[in-house]
């Protein structure tokens, strides 16, 4: 059941991505606290440069309540095999795809289950592409994977980028939940998505540069989106990564230590289990939390949707039984 009721936010009927791009969006005014700032000395810059950061997080505050339910919507989907996708040019586009790129070795998230689409393609990480926001057409091409069990976030720091106008309409046509990250409360994209976040972060220090304050605002959305995502769908224990890939040294020494760490068993301890797991992190867990063996806790994960807080219930209780079925005797053991 979505989180939503139907015709929450805009509507998502809109048959084509019309614009009105003749409004000055608030990101690309002229900041007056900052008209000074090339006569400045270098520590005066940085210290206007850091005061206009610090009013992002309260206007990202301001936004958590619609988030949340972006991520409930997203974690419904996400469990019924459904796929999370991000939309975006330039600065917006690139964060998206640092975000959904690192949750595959942070939370061993399956590949394509979060996933990013940069307006202009790869190049457009590295490089400006010629002509590629303002291409709507662009952004309905790329949303053409996306299905209606899938939820998808458009992000627009000045909140009238044709691609994502796009991408938003195609994806709504196709029955997709849609919902828009702005820093522009006016935004035309807002009558394009269900839900509308939109974080006023206000003129740039540079103006129009979004890629300072109205860029920082996108990178904390998503950052709480995605993780708060990682949490919903088990992917942590406690405030720990449950299912971290160790594809490098730093990560192999950081699973060993997280075992220790929500155990409370030594090294070596920790290294034995992790190795009677197969180098799975979530069945070492269990089985040195539950005190089971690895094919116990590996069972209790698969009756859990691999789930570590559910699974040391089950794991704890197949332990109990098989004590019981030890200390009774003709009881017999377990099915």
């Amino acid at each position: 059941m979505s989180v939503f009721p139907d015709g929450h936010g805009a509507a998502s009927a809109r048959t084509d991505p019309v614009l009105d791009l003749s409004a000055t969006p608030p990101t690309e005014e002229r900041n007056p606290r900052t008209t000074d700032i090339d006569l400045l000395p270098t520590p005066a810059v940085l210290a206007l440069l850091h005061a206009e950061d610090a009013l992002v997080p309260a206007a990202v505050e301001s936004v958590l309540g619609t988030l949340a339910g972006v991520v409930d919507e997203a974690a419904e989907r996400v469990r019924r095999g459904g796929r999370v996708h991000y939309f975006g040019a330039g600065s917006s586009g690139r964060i998206a795809v640092l975000d959904a790129t690192e949750l595959v070795p942070t939370f061993g998230l399956a590949p394509g289950v979060v996933t990013a689409h940069l307006a202009g393609g790869d190049d457009a990480m590295e490089r400006a592409v010629e002509g590629a926001e303002d291409d709507d057409a662009g952004g309905a091409a790329d949303a053409a994977g996306v299905t209606a069990a899938d939820l998808v976030i458009g992000l627009s720091a000045s909140g009238r980028t044709p691609y994502v106008a796009g991408a938003l309409t195609a994806s709504a046509r196709r029955g997709a939940f849609t919902a828009v990250v702005t820093c522009n409360p006016g935004s035309p994209l807002r009558s394009l998505a269900r839900v509308a976040i939109a974080a006023d972060t206000g003129p740039e220090a540079i103006a129009g540069s979004t890629r300072l304050k109205a860029t920082s605002a996108l990178k904390l959305i998503l950052n709480g989106f995605s993780t708060a995502l990682m949490v919903r769908l088990g992917k942590t224990y406690s405030n720990l990564m449950a299912e971290a890939s160790a594809t490098n040294d730093k990560l192999r020494v950081r699973r060993v230590r997280m075992l220790r760490e929500a155990s409370g068993a030594d090294e070596a301890a920790c290294e034995a289990v992790l190795t009677q797991a197969g180098g799975d992190l979530p069945t070492a867990l269990v089985a040195l939390l539950a005190g089971v063996g690895a094919q116990q806790a590996r069972e209790a994960l698969n009756a859990t949707d691999g789930t570590v807080r559910a699974a040391l219930g089950v794991a704890q209780q197949m332990s109990a039984l098989l004590r019981l079925s030890k200390e009774i005797p003709g009881r017999g053991q377990l099915s």
